[in-house]
């Protein structure tokens, strides 16, 4: 029979957490689930652990992968090896709430054949011994269907976080299947490629503001670890690369709302200059990595680049100009970053008026 939840989860490296992660799944009252891991080469007893659980419980599933310091592998053949009607990320040094599958089955139940369903996340910081936030994407009296462009514009629009985490949402199985949607192997900060995707193409989303992952930040993880000036390049080239294609595919269409083209420009350009350019960025990551990132992103040329930055002001397809400038003209890459020096500089003094004028 198709359980109602499929699981799946990536572990590396999480002995210390992975047993609190399994049992706040076993654990649930709500018991109609399959539960997916992925477990990358680790220098600890993570393995071990899993299997042991798996070895009880006949819902366990355990896969084996090499080390690729990334989640994307293990999600990916997740998505591949699931069954459920519906699928939940968690990373095995998270937990889920408990009593929440419960919850969740209950108002998915009452509104049936989304694609999407946002969630909250409780964050944690292990660092600092706090529960720091309760990131939900959307406002808790906000309770109508949305399209899925409609619910990306939303969120770009409220200046809340444009790309949610993979594990604030629950995903309609058939939907992922249907798009192909998948992670790029490797790839660190997924969620800022993926989700921008999934939101795009999602017929329904319904949001549920149910707090049922809780998220852990810890020191050595690869979202803080990986987080040391210029540490996030590669990924970051390999991010706006896929989502400027994206774009440039979809602007064809022609119920694409310029608006929201408009709000990915600004979000992934202010990416592009902040990564590469911020003159702090300038003086701390050597230039030849910030070229040689710079040369992934733009490997296929520029022509999605041109595309999207019809979408915004006269100063950003300036500087859009000079990023080609910098990556194309080794004589006037010094000129190149000047120019960005006074963009930054421009920008802040701008934010520092509309501040002032707003108090």
């Amino acid at each position: 029979m198709t359980p109602f939840f499929s699981i799946v989860i990536a572990c590396c490296d999480v002995e210390p957490y992975v047993r609190a992660c399994l049992d706040s799944v076993v654990n649930q009252p709500f018991t109609d689930w399959e539960c997916l891991i992925g477990v990358e080469t680790s220098k600890d007893k993570t393995a071990e652990i899993v299997r042991e659980y798996a070895a009880k419980d006949s819902r366990f599933q355990v896969f084996t992968g090499p080390r690729s310091g990334s989640c994307s592998a293990s999600r990916n053949t997740g998505m591949d090896m699931a069954t459920g009607e519906y699928i939940i990320f968690l990373d095995g040094d998270d937990t889920i709430a408990e009593g929440c599958l419960q919850r969740l089955h209950d108002k998915i139940a009452a509104r049936p054949g989304a694609d999407l369903y946002p969630c909250a996340i409780q964050v944690h910081n292990d660092i600092t011994g706090k529960d720091e936030e309760l990131r939900d994407n959307y406002p808790a009296d906000l309770n109508r269907e949305l399209s899925g462009p409609d619910a990306a514009l939303f969120t770009l629009q409220n200046l809340r976080n444009p790309c949610p985490m993979l594990q604030l949402t629950v995903f309609r199985r058939q939907f992922l299947v249907t798009e192909n949607l998948k992670c790029i192997h490797g790839l660190r900060r997924q969620d800022s490629e993926f989700t921008p995707r999934a939101l795009y193409l999602a017929k329904r989303v319904i949001p549920l503001h149910e707090p049922f992952y809780l998220y852990r930040i810890q020191g050595n993880s690869v979202s803080v670890s990986g987080a040391k000036t210029g540490g996030f390049l590669k990924d970051f080239a390999i991010i706006i690369r896929s989502l400027l294609s994206f774009h440039a595919i979809h602007s064809k269409e022609p119920e694409l709302n310029p608006r929201l083209s408009s709000c990915w420009a600004r979000q992934w350009l202010d990416w592009l200059f902040y990564f590469w350019f911020d003159p702090r960025n300038m003086r701390t990551v050597p230039r030849s990595h910030r070229l040689q990132t710079l040369e992934t992103l733009f490997e296929n040329g520029f022509g999605n680049l041109k595309v999207i930055s019809s979408f915004v002001s006269k100063a950003k397809k300036i500087a859009c100009w000079w990023v080609r400038v910098f990556v194309l003209h080794p004589r006037f890459r010094w000129a190149a970053e000047l120019f960005f020096t006074v963009y930054f500089s421009a920008s802040k003094f701008k934010c520092s008026k509309r501040a002032d004028s707003a108090s």
